[in-house]
């Protein structure tokens, strides 16, 4: 692979300027020429032109047999919405931001966790009313925390809050592989739902599969105790929308917060909105003023392997590649 020309299509994530994306390409790859793709023709002639195009998505028209494209960077955890069978044969590598987002998105959790444990939404609204009075909180030591998907997010989950001295659970599609808490075990659902009788935490931060489609529905959240917490951080359609609004109505869970919904944006008018025991999020947990930093030391560092001649299998957060 020779000389790297590295096309960045202009898009606002969480807010964040891509120009502050290209400046810290600019500074890892200083002999190397970025260039931002902002209107529909200069995304297109990049797409044929670059090596390199990093972007939120890119539509198969733009990928062409006879492109320079051979590697597509993008800039979500999330490839699901990707063309990956058009990339992929015609020749592109195609890699995620995997693991941007695990340091903000782990402490979010965190934040839901303490918020919930310490009851600090009664504390809210009696600030809001002005009146000093106490009232009962809990205590996260000794709670048992289950953390569904064990990737970078799910393991920065665990990492943090076994500080607090709790015991973990992990659910992961390869158990024997275990990982940073305390027992892991897989998607069976005997499995899962008998360790959700023991979970005051469930904290969801896996991708949207076919086996996490729905993962927890009504029969999921019945075997959660009462006063257990949801805390959804993955994507929207893992959990049955509708069984938990019916499971936090209810009272048969403490409450959830989820900052992924199913639909999303979640309706003006869903009931979700006005329940106290739910804290909504507009998906902001991925939101960082480091992550157009850490997105691009993942794609200089695979630039520069890839210029030493370095095998594709050696790539950070590779998600498909040729087949030949």
């Amino acid at each position: 692979m020779g000389r790297v020309d590295v096309g960045v299509f202009q898009n606002k994530s969480h807010g964040l300027s891509v120009d502050d994306y290209v400046a810290a390409l600019e500074r890892r790859l200083p002999d190397h020429e970025v260039e931002v793709g902002r209107t529909t023709a200069q995304k297109r002639d990049l797409a044929r032109e670059a090596t390199v195009v990093s972007a939120g998505d890119i539509s198969p028209q733009r990928i062409a047999s006879d492109s320079n494209l051979e590697l597509f960077a993008g800039i979500a955890a999330g490839y699901e919405h990707l063309p990956l069978d058009t990339l992929t044969q015609n020749g592109v590598v195609v890699t995620n931001a995997s693991g941007v987002h695990a340091p903000n998105a782990a402490e979010q959790v965190l934040a839901y966790i303490l918020a919930f444990s310490r009851n600090l939404r009664r504390g809210w609204e009696r600030q809001r009313r002005r009146e000093w009075r106490h009232y009962q909180a809990g205590e996260l030591k000794g709670s048992t925390v289950t953390i569904v998907g064990l990737g970078a997010i799910g393991t920065a989950i665990a990492q943090r809050v076994s500080a607090f001295d709790v015991h973990t659970i992990g659910v992961r599609y390869s158990p024997d592989k275990g990982g940073p808490t305390d027992r892991v075990i897989g998607f069976d659902d005997d499995a899962f739902r008998d360790v959700l009788i023991e979970t005051e935490y469930l904290c969801i931060a896996s991708p949207l599969t076919e086996t996490t489609q729905q993962l927890v529905s009504a029969d999921e959240l019945e075997a959660l105790p009462p006063d257990a917490f949801l805390i959804n951080v993955g994507r929207g359609p893992i959990v049955d929308t509708d069984a938990l609004t019916t499971a936090v109505q209810k009272n048969r869970i403490g409450g959830a917060a989820l900052d992924v919904t199913d639909p999303e944006p979640l309706p003006v008018d869903h009931p979700l909105w006005r329940l106290g025991s739910v804290t909504i999020t507009p998906h902001n947990a991925g939101h960082s003023p480091q992550h157009w930093s850490r997105l691009a030391d993942i794609l200089a560092t695979n630039i520069e392997r890839l210029e030493r001649g370095t095998d594709i299998s050696e790539l950070q957060n590779v998600v498909a590649r040729p087949s030949c």
